[in-house]
């Protein structure tokens, strides 16, 4: 099948009511909206297909230019268009919701007359089925497929035309034409329509109270903003877990095969999250968020996973759709997410470190969190020692990989850390014993003497971006030597076009054909690790080179191909935000997060040096 007709990653923009979003092309198309959750069979899926697998067009019907914006510290979108007769504005947005879901497009007429298109292509379950279209009593359109009922409401004079709706239409200077795109159950009674201009007030209101909660970031406030208010629209309202990404399926490399569904909440993000939060002062959504990870863990250790859906699912059977051509041709298209099923280690690190910030942070107290960590740690005691998948959830043989014996350090780590300055009862001698012997072990066996690094897996001469977290998480000090000879065997071997890569895929044994972009967040943690060596010039240029990678609303993908120059990878993604939150506190701060994090295990690495222990 020929790869589909795909607009660049950096020509979407994001909007949503925090419990679905929408994807805008710089061309005015909604190409990807999922109903009535994040993680629903997405009702326009021309994302990752072609317009006939839905999508809904507002734009103008001759040769335009155009900027775009969004409203200052919103979630709101504006797109101008200039043609020769006239100029409009089109403001998208969707209200947070009270019952049911609306899509907003409202267009303001600025000057002269502006001749538009609209071209709605609703395909309910990923762009497969046509629903059945019918005009109601009050004038609103109707879309019925099994549950599913969307609703669209314009004055605009629509009709049908080879499966699509469509409608021709001019704006006139100080004129608005809206339309509004509705979803609910198609066994609800209809929702009554709302009012577009009291929607949008109300939007623009919410979005500007709730960043306007957030800390100041000094010389870098505009981008932190920014990225709060994405990492904010990737999270869930009512349940507070917070999306990996708003996608499914982008590829790590153009016509690649290494395309996930990202749309669930993975435990990796969990501390980084959490300090993001609480650093930018947002401890509202903090504790959310850590309160969402004390529900999703629960229950039996031994079945702990990687990532949940977005209320804490549990089961995310992964799936390809046959009928979707991909990203610019990327196949397969997948649903769900098979990683779910893996054993890594370094999430019980992840937990028992976000457990212990929020204490640090004086969240407010959860009982059950002490007795879910002793669960917890009672059975990484057992496991500890057995090989994973590794962070980057790789689809080869299990290993031992470096990190995530560090993160299995991390959780004892912490537990004992909590026990002694919270005075929990606990068996501190037997955990100190565990944390000095994996210590120990991961600096003989993770440690490569010739090549005078870390490296990706025991007993491998393999670097991992991984192994720029070992300062940050406390396992060694930023000034050992080993982490400086970690650091800059990753700067000479592990750098395209001076952006870090993940590992290197052509020799990596992952099961996957070798090719990806770089992954952001390692590039933030290259200058979050240049700032604890007090190399902060070096730091803050590459932060602000990564700066210039976000698109022209400020968002980020999961990588970034610097041979193409292009975005790829799953989009927008919440990692490479959070990352970028968290370098700038360290850059504008004294004592940013990655000195939080690590505060007490430096202390503890000082002191065992001085006891010639590893």
């Amino acid at each position: 099948m020929s790869p589909s007709r795909s607009s660049p990653l950096e020509n979407y923009a994001l909007i949503g009511d925090c419990e679905t979003a929408a994807l805008v092309s710089r061309e005015g198309s909604v190409d990807w909206l999922c109903w009535p959750r994040f993680d629903s069979g997405a009702c326009c899926a021309a994302l990752v297909g072609g317009p006939e697998n839905g999508r809904w067009l507002v734009a103008p019907s001759v040769p335009a230019t155009l900027t775009r914006r969004y409203r200052r510290d919103t979630l709101v979108l504006e797109t101008h268009f200039e043609t020769e007769q006239g100029a409009a504005t089109l403001i998208d947005f969707m209200p947070m919701r009270t019952r049911d879901s609306h899509l907003v497009r409202m267009l303001v007429g600025r000057r002269g007359t502006t001749a538009m298109r609209t071209e709605l292509v609703l395909r309910f379950d990923y762009g497969l089925l046509v629903p059945w279209a019918t005009q109601l009593e009050d004038g609103r359109h109707s879309f019925i497929a099994g549950p599913d009922r969307v609703l669209l409401s314009s004055g605009v004079a629509l009709r049908g035309e080879d499966m699509k709706t469509v409608g021709d239409f001019a704006v006139r200077a100080g004129e608005t034409v809206s339309f509004v795109l509705s979803y609910c159950l198609s066994y609800h009674s209809l929702p009554a329509p709302i009012d577009p201009a009291a929607a949008l007030r109300n939007t623009t209101r919410f979005w500007r109270r709730w960043i306007g909660k957030s800390s100041d970031a000094g010389e870098y406030t505009d981008a932190v903003r920014r990225s709060l208010i994405t990492l904010k629209a990737l999270s869930h309202q009512p349940t507070g877990g917070i999306l990996a990404a708003a996608t499914t399926s982008l590829p790590e490399a153009i016509g690649g095969v290494r395309n996930w569904d990202y749309r669930y909440c993975w435990l990796r993000d969990a501390t980084f999250t959490l300090q993001a939060m609480m650093n930018s002062g947002l401890y509202a959504e903090a504790q959310r968020w850590r309160d969402w990870l004390l529900r999703a863990v629960a229950g039996d250790p031994a079945r702990m996973q990687i990532m949940y859906g977005i209320a804490g699912e549990r089961l995310l059977p992964e799936w390809e759709i046959p009928w979707l051509r991909g990203y610019e041709g990327s196949v397969p298209v997948r649903i769900g997410n098979a990683a779910s099923e893996q054993l890594q280690l370094d999430v019980y690190g992840e937990i028992m470190d976000v457990i212990h910030q929020a204490r640090h942070g004086k969240l407010a107290a959860n009982d059950a969190g002490w007795q879910l960590q002793l669960s917890l740690i009672d059975h990484l005691e057992q496991v500890w020692q057995q090989p994973d998948r590794g962070m980057w959830e790789v689809r080869g043989p299990p290993q031992h990989f470096t990190y995530s014996k560090v993160m299995a350090w991390v959780a004892f780590d912490r537990i004992i850390r909590s026990a002694e300055q919270f005075a929990l009862a606990a068996p501190l001698a037997r955990w100190r014993r565990l944390r000095q012997r994996i210590h120990a072990e991961v600096c003989r066996r993770g440690f490569n003497r010739a090549r005078g690094s870390f490296v990706r897996s025991y007993g491998s001469k393999q670097l991992d971006a991984s192994l720029l977290l070992l300062p940050l998480v406390g396992f060694l000090r930023p000034e050992d030597p080993r982490v400086r000879g970690t650091v800059a065997a990753i700067e000479r071997h592990l750098t395209r076009d001076g952006l870090v890569q993940r590992y290197d895929t052509s020799r990596s044994g992952d099961g996957l054909p070798p090719g990806e972009g770089v992954f952001l967040p390692c590039s933030f943690w290259l200058a979050d690790n240049w700032v604890l060596l007090k190399r902060r010039q070096e730091a803050r240029r590459l932060f602000e080179r990564l700066l210039t990678l976000r698109n022209d609303v400020g968002l980020l993908s999961e990588e970034y191909d610097p041979r193409a120059r292009r975005l790829v990878g799953n989009f927008p993604q919440s990692f490479s935000h959070i990352a970028l939150i968290n370098t700038a506190h360290n850059l504008t701060r004294d004592r940013g997060p990655a000195r939080q994090r690590a505060n007490g295990s430096q202390r503890l690495g000082v002191r065992r040096k001085r006891r010639h222990q590893p």
